[in-house]
């Protein structure tokens, strides 16, 4: 029976969840003012990053409507006209899909749409066929607009516009409600269908939403309760400590939670009579990262969109961003909006395991340049020459330097990015990264754990601690203010000593190779420290 309920019920990463085939929270207890909004005849917006649960939502909220008896709800989706300029062909498209979805949602037969939809001029057609529809439909009309973030240019300020027109007439027959979901926030839908992006205050296509209603992620107890429909349905426990990493990890992005629990029970295939523990969902996490699947895919392919680039820059030196950017503050709803920082200060990644692949991904360049064999650093009981990898990677700075400070896309964080490839490269598949940084840090935090034998032959962990900061012209020397920090960055480790590296990026600095060298200082804590000019 257990591995009958295995095969049906399962952690779902591809596509909408399905209630009896995956395991899946109450969706509409996630967005409980969506359905009192539709019911109240509302037109609004439902916007999350990529496999939130945004599809699942609307198909569901919809077959509730349906089920009262009192209303008429379709889902339907945009991709079919995605990328189509030619308004006309846009509207076909879409009004086939609407048409297709409505029969599929099973609507009784008086409340289907016209067949054919009425004739219409192109940039009318939406307008006039919902007209139609409307007036013939017994039930008041809801219409879920999935994916309207497909639509673009022209298209979508078209499409917007005719929803926009018939909500606000009177005299007009027209759906009760009108959702639309994407992800982005209906203040970014200007920039979308072809309004200056450097000025999204001005008046957005879609003015009549009363509401823009985000999905969030998982709390921990709703990713307990989530990982608790597996132990009921086979007996195989999660342990406390599996499901704390899991939601670390993931800061509950629903899609890294399942993708998590998946790995380790499908990939892995832990036999359902052993618990999962922290060391196995460790490597899930690591696995995760290392492929980065589809999904990670698709968020760091925009992290060379210069809107993107210009919120995640300074989050890697630790620096503010200028207080007379005048596109900050749109810059960086539309970043929070598809999930790569979080929503409420400190500002930083939304978790750690996004943390960690932007990283991989903006130094890989740098990695390919490292010609190093990280066996070379180990020591005979599996800790890291840390000494050796400091030697190494002034050797790689100096002959390096000027070459990577002038070709990286993320210029200003070249310092940091090409000393993380190093460590990246050096301790790849034995030993552990920790990044901690953000914006106004003032520096970027490492911390290396790498696993090793100790003398009792008992398993135990090396720790080793970098702070990273940049020397700028006319900036005051960051040594001291470095030291500082450095000491409040180990206390919270627990270490007695640290590295120091600044990098001096001033018009007047000498010569990588002059000023690039190593020194033994004292913190004001009175730590030894390696110091490193660079």
């Amino acid at each position: 029976m257990t591995d009958t309920v295995r095969r049906v019920k399962d952690f779902n990463t591809a596509g909408p969840c399905i209630p009896g085939e995956h395991y899946m929270l109450e969706p509409l207890a996630r967005l409980p003012e969506a359905r009192r909004l539709a019911e109240q005849g509302k037109y609004f917006v439902i916007h999350a990053p990529r496999q939130t649960g945004k599809t699942t939502t609307l198909t569901l909220l919809a077959q509730a409507l349906n089920a009262t008896g009192r209303y008429a709800a379709v889902r339907f989706s945009c991709e079919t006209a995605k990328t189509v300029e030619d308004i006309r062909v846009a509207e076909e498209r879409l009004l086939a899909a609407l048409w297709d979805a409505a029969e599929d949602f099973g609507l009784p037969e008086e409340c289907m749409p016209p067949d054919p939809w009425p004739a219409s001029p192109g940039g009318r057609a939406v307008f006039r066929a919902l007209k139609a529809w409307a007036k013939r439909s017994p039930l008041p009309l809801v219409l879920l607009v999935d994916e309207i973030d497909a639509l673009t240019g022209s298209a979508l300020v078209e499409v917007l516009s005719q929803l926009r027109d018939g909500a606000t007439s009177s005299m007009t027959p027209f759906p009760h409600s009108v959702v639309l979901c994407g992800m982005r926030n209906v203040r970014d839908y200007k920039a979308a269908s072809g309004g200056d992006p450097n000025r999204l205050g001005s008046s957005s296509p879609f003015n009549i939403s009363v509401a823009s209603l985000r999905i969030g992620d998982f709390s921990m107890d709703e990713v307990v309760e989530l990982y608790d429909q597996h132990t009921e349905a086979t007996g195989q426990i999660f342990e406390p400590r599996a499901v704390q990493r899991a939601f670390e990890a993931s800061q509950g992005q629903p899609w890294l939670v399942n993708a998590l629990a998946r790995d380790v029970i499908e990939v892995m295939a832990v036999p359902v009579s052993e618990p999962i523990t922290d060391d196995l969902m460790d490597q899930a996490v690591e696995r995760l990262i290392y492929q980065r699947a589809t999904h990670l895919d698709s968020l760091v392919a925009r992290l060379h969109e210069p809107r993107i680039q210009r919120i995640i820059e300074p989050m890697i030196t630790g620096v503010d961003v200028r207080s007379d950017d005048v596109t900050y503050d749109d810059d960086l709803a539309y970043v929070r909006d598809l999930g790569l920082v979080t929503q409420a200060p400190p500002l930083q990644i939304s978790n750690p395991i996004y943390q960690e692949v932007i990283i991989r991904v903006l130094s890989q360049r740098l990695q390919d340049r490292v010609e190093v064999e990280p066996r070379a650093f180990l020591l005979p009981d599996g800790r890291l020459d840390t000494d050796k990898l400091l030697e190494e990677f002034i050797a790689f700075w100096k002959a390096n330097a000027e070459i990577v400070d002038n070709q990286h896309t993320y210029h200003e964080a070249a310092c940091h990015l090409a000393f993380m490839a190093y460590l990246q490269r050096v301790v790849n598949g034995g030993g552990f990264i920790d990044r901690e940084y953000a914006l106004g840090r003032k520096r970027l935090d490492l911390t290396i754990r790498k696993p090793y034998t100790d003398e009792n032959g008992c398993r135990a962990m090396q720790w080793a601690a970098y702070e990273l900061k940049v020397h700028n012209t006319g900036e005051k020397n960051p040594i001291p203010g470095g030291l500082e920090q450095l000491d409040r960055y180990l206390d919270s480790l627990g270490l007695d000593t640290g590295t120091l590296i600044v990098f001096d990026r001033r018009k007047n600095a000498p010569p990588v190779a002059d000023r690039t060298k190593v020194e033994p200082v004292e913190s004001p804590a009175g730590r030894k420290i390696t110091l490193v000019r660079a």
